[in-house]
């Protein structure tokens, strides 16, 4: 499903963000990445959704290399990748059916299925009598669901969730998780990057801990222990 061969990632002057990271994710896999601040979580998910190319190695997503990936292909790339943010990334002005219509919409869905599609989407998360209302009116847990509503939207291969609680207490942060881990359950490879000691070794999944740039381990049912 993922694989990371020998990836580097350097930036000007001479910054080594990511080094030598080989890594494979499985279909159905759920994985936590974790490690501290500056150790290169957020560099291997922009090298994952194609926001940012590796230096050198290779990168391949469900069978594509994507390491050369052209700008006109990484529409159909994030198709494959559904992506969640810990700051929700909502639009304020549209309701929650707009902003989960909006991900179909730039894609050229037909109006018609979207209209079937969107309240399908809403009652995964537990929000489809919710969905005229705006993000302002929702706390900052149903807001995140509404997110996870709009990465759902392509029906992706997986979900990449980049610190989806950090700004989140803990009874939102444990519906956020038994979320991730029902979508999971349904076959979507989920891969969540997190700092939250608490939530990972809940799991019993997992674990990649990255330390200076490189994978310093890689635990099955493992524990963030950084």
């Amino acid at each position: 499903m993922i694989h990371f061969k020998s990836i580097t990632k350097k930036y000007p002057p001479n910054v080594v963000a990511v080094e030598d990271i080989n890594l494979h994710i499985k279909p159905g896999e759920f994985v936590s990445v974790v490690g501290q601040s500056g150790t290169g979580k957020t560099t291997l998910i922009k090298l994952l959704i194609a926001e940012e190319r590796p230096s050198h190695g290779d990168i391949v997503v469900g069978g594509w290399n994507i390491t050369h990936i052209k700008n006109n292909e990484r529409p159909y790339l994030r198709r494959q990748i559904g992506v969640i943010f810990q700051d929700f990334k909502l639009l304020p002005k549209k309701t929650l059916f707009e902003n989960v219509s909006f991900a179909l919409e730039v894609s050229g869905k037909q109006d018609e299925s979207i209209k079937k599609t969107v309240p399908q989407l809403l009652r995964i998360v537990g929000l489809e009598d919710k969905a005229h209302r705006y993000p302002h009116h929702l706390s900052g847990g149903e807001q995140q669901r509404v997110a996870i509503a709009r990465a759902l939207a392509h029906r992706p291969k997986i979900i990449v969730a980049d610190e989806p609680t950090g700004n989140l207490d803990a009874i939102n942060t444990r519906e956020i998780i038994d979320l991730l881990v029902k979508i999971n359950q349904f076959g979507t490879t989920v891969v969540l990057v997190s700092h939250d000691r608490e939530v990972v070794n809940s799991l019993k999944r997992r674990v990649i801990t990255l330390d200076g740039g490189r994978i310093v381990s890689d635990v099955e049912k493992g524990r963030y222990v950084l």
